[in-house]
């Protein structure tokens, strides 16, 4: 009897950057070893870091972007998604047949391409929905024009409704692609899980630390993407009030993107000494990096609630650190700090800048979220993600090989 196969259709895959290709590589790899034939279609033309039984196959086209690192014109941005969109519809549909077809949202609306490449493969067809666009696109700094975000908005939908299944990586965008009209018997909730390379450092046996000379300084770190969804003017202001009150805390920014260059100029600029700013670090420095802070910081658009999950959240709690978020009540990232961080309104200066010094201040305190955090991300990890979405797919093939086309959804647990 043949082995089940999957495709899974990205435009990012390891080595190139981006949390969306991680992901597929991290199941990719594990539902190999369960037996599953497993392709994975990527833009571009460079080698892939591909676990043992994937096979992926390359665009040919121009190397892919960084994720999310959109150009300041949006036509620009508009005729290069559609572009790779085009390169990797194309060769998803020259490929041998597989039973399990999987789309995701990079680049934007790939997914309305997904029942199409399942008709051809004679596939069950899922979406696996790391964001929600075109939503998501005015909070990026695209504004399509309104007559435009209607027809596409539509578009998106129809397209959604015609999947078997849509995976939602947290309950806020599940209710949001509910309410736009996606049937809510066919959404699963499964979120993403921390890049499984990341561990706790003991903070003595850092090299991270020793290298930038942060010695016994109580540090705070934002780690990720400085993006349109993720306001950094908050951090700034908080920064500016602890170089006041306690300059001996060191802030460490730490990434790429849209908002960095306009973060760099207003740390000079405001003479905040007590920021630095680094690099976006290599993968397999992410547990030193990530260690090397005594607690991390992340922020999220308030308008992004339900549109994307930021992935900061999990990677701070995998390396055993709280985390203090700035973003909407109601989010799952919000949900994830329970008992190992703190939630505060998106624009509470003042109020981050206490949370700060209170952990400064109490060493137990960082010790107990240190260790309730550590219990957060081991209890969804990549494995147990892969195993979950191995059992949707094979439901999914199943009752394509039945002969029907419905599937009831399930919730499945949070991280």
């Amino acid at each position: 009897m043949d082995s089940p196969s999957i495709l899974f259709v990205n435009r990012v895959f390891p080595p190139d950057k981006g949390a969306t290709g991680r992901c597929v590589s991290d199941l990719a790899g594990r539902m190999a070893a369960m037996g599953w034939r497993v392709t994975v279609v990527a833009d571009g033309c460079g080698p892939s870091d591909a676990p043992p039984g994937v096979s992926v196959r390359r665009t040919g086209g121009d190397a892919p972007r960084d994720e999310r690192a959109v150009p300041r014109d949006p036509r620009l941005t508009a005729r290069g998604y559609l572009a790779g969109a085009l390169r990797l519809i194309q060769r998803a549909l020259r490929l041998p047949r597989h039973d399990v077809v999987v789309t995701m949202t990079d680049p934007p609306l790939l997914g309305c391409a997904g029942p199409l490449i399942a008709a051809r493969h004679g596939a069950a067809s899922l979406h696996w929905s790391q964001d929600v666009f075109p939503a998501l696109l005015p909070v990026l700094g695209i504004h399509l024009p309104e007559p435009l975000m209607r027809m596409t908005e539509r578009a998106s939908v129809r397209a959604l409704r015609r999947h078997d299944a849509v995976v939602a990586i947290g309950r806020c965008m599940a209710g949001r692609l509910a309410a736009a009209g996606v049937p809510a018997e066919r959404i699963t909730v499964l979120p993403n899980w921390p890049d499984p390379r990341i561990r706790p450092v003991p903070r003595a046996d850092n090299p991270f630390r020793r290298e930038h000379d942060l010695g016994g300084r109580f540090t705070v770190a934002y780690s990720g993407n400085m993006g349109l969804a993720h306001p950094m003017d908050p951090l700034l202001d908080a920064a500016a009030l602890l170089a006041r009150s306690d300059p001996a805390i060191a802030i460490l920014l730490i990434g790429e993107g849209r908002r960095r260059a306009a973060v760099a100029e207003a740390v000079e600029r405001r003479g905040l000494t007590n920021v630095r700013l680094l690099p976006l670090q290599p993968p397999d420095r992410l547990a030193e990096s990530l260690s090397a802070a005594d607690l991390h910081l992340a922020t999220m658009d308030p308008r992004a609630e339900g549109l994307l999950v930021p992935s900061k959240v999990a990677g701070a709690l995998a390396a055993g650190r709280p985390c203090l978020f700035l973003g909407p009540a109601g989010s799952d990232a919000a949900a994830m700090l329970e008992g190992c961080g703190q939630r505060l309104a998106p624009d509470d200066v003042a109020g981050l800048a206490a949370a700060i010094r209170r952990y400064a201040g109490d060493p137990l305190l960082r010790a107990a979220h240190g260790a309730r955090a550590l219990t957060v991300a081991s209890a969804w990890d990549a494995t147990a993600a892969a195993r979950r979405f191995a059992v949707l797919a094979e439901t999914l093939r199943q009752t394509k090989l039945r002969g029907a086309s419905v599937l009831r959804g399930r919730s499945l647990p949070h991280a």
